[in-house]
């Protein structure tokens, strides 16, 4: 016998699930785009419903990726939602719901399903800590600089230093500097040398000597 088309529900549960509308529906996330594995998880029914009812609701159009994998539309999920609500909360068949669709009279939705919220709740939670973690981190190494000027410096000091030395101070043993040590040096040369003259003028003046003497000796022979 051909399925009739109905206009209202077809048979009434013992109570209606909990249903939200579309201005207070929140999946947790601000993602646009969703794959058929989120939307699965979003709804609450396995992917191969979710094909079917692309079939039996011209609405449910997801778009196709490069990877040729379905990429569903935020208000797409919102639609699954209503088709939700109407088959499983309002028990319309699938005529009466397409049928209810197309009046579009408004329509709520099925709750999005508790574990995806959690794990979106949860996935928040993470974030916000690790965010927190980040700037515990930050405050502490700029605490742990404050205290070491080396530290918060770094290696500026050490470049510093190497380019202008430290003058000594009172207490420091001083070094001869290097233009004292040479002109000491050149002080002691100057008297070698003038004591060399020295020596070498008295033997010239010997030698003159002796050439007289040799003279005066021939001469009176």
């Amino acid at each position: 016998m051909p399925q009739q088309k109905r206009s209202g529900p077809a048979v009434r549960g013992r109570a209606s699930s909990k249903s939200v509308t579309c201005a207070s529906l929140d999946l947790g996330t601000d993602k646009l785009y969703f794959k058929i594995g989120e939307v699965s998880d979003i709804v609450d029914v396995p992917a191969h419903v979710l094909r079917y009812w692309e079939t039996e609701f011209k609405g449910v159009r997801p778009q196709k990726s490069r990877a040729k994998q379905r990429v569903y539309r935020r208000r797409d999920v919102e639609l699954l939602l209503k088709i939700k609500h109407l088959l499983y909360a309002e028990k319309f068949t699938i005529a009466g719901a397409r049928q209810q669709l197309a009046g579009g009279g408004a329509t709520a939705l099925a709750s999005p399903s508790p574990r995806y919220q959690l794990r979106q709740s949860l996935a928040a939670i993470r974030e916000q800590l690790s965010a927190l973690a980040k700037l515990v981190r930050s405050e502490t190494e700029h605490d742990r600089r404050a205290a070491d000027p080396a530290a918060y410096l770094g290696a500026a000091p050490t470049r510093a230093a190497a380019e202008s030395p430290e003058e000594p101070g009172v207490d420091d043993p001083v070094d001869p500097e290097p233009a004292t040590i040479a002109v000491r040096r050149t002080v002691r040369t100057e008297e070698t040398e003038k004591i060399e003259a020295a020596e070498g003028d008295h033997g010239g003046i010997a030698s003159t000597l002796d050439q007289h003497a040799s003279r005066d000796r021939r001469d009176s022979h």
